[in-house]
């Protein structure tokens, strides 16, 4: 079952240890923006999948943290939200691990929980649609021998 959160309020995530994030909610809006972030498009073909998923995990901070708290500068003065901010906090490992967890796999999970019939999982081919066209007659029994 899919359910569904009608407020749209922006939440607090808290990314123990560490900083509050305010962020705004997940939408299908904020993911298909995320996915054409420049910073994305501009990826070398040759990006591995580390550089993509950093640099889209970061597209959608930028559009989904509004305010923080807990986040300073180097002598511990407050910083305000900024993309460039943002870009710093998820160079910090703990912070991108709790991020994705947090707010972005909340996403994929409600993305899981659609399919409603999911294909077996036993099998090499398990989920496999055929591509061959159907055979125009039956094949002939080899000869025996």
């Amino acid at each position: 079952m899919i359910r569904l959160n009608l407020t749209a309020t922006p939440q607090w995530l808290d990314l123990s240890p560490g900083p509050r994030l305010l962020v705004g909610p997940l939408t299908t809006a904020l993911m298909v923006s995320a996915r054409a972030d420049i910073a994305i498009e501009s990826l070398p073909d040759t990006a591995s999948t580390e550089e993509l998923a950093l640099a889209m995990a970061k597209a959608v901070a930028r559009r989904a943290i509004l305010d923080w708290e807990g986040v300073g500068d180097e002598d511990g003065n407050v910083v305000a939200v900024t993309p460039e901010g943002i870009d710093a906090l998820l160079e910090i490992w703990p912070v991108f691990e709790a991020f994705q967890t947090g707010y972005v796999a909340k996403g994929l999970i409600l993305d899981a929980e659609k399919n409603v019939s999911a294909p077996s999982p036993s099998g090499p081919s398990a989920g496999a649609t055929g591509i061959a066209p159907p055979a125009k007659r039956a094949a002939r029994t080899a000869p025996q021998d």
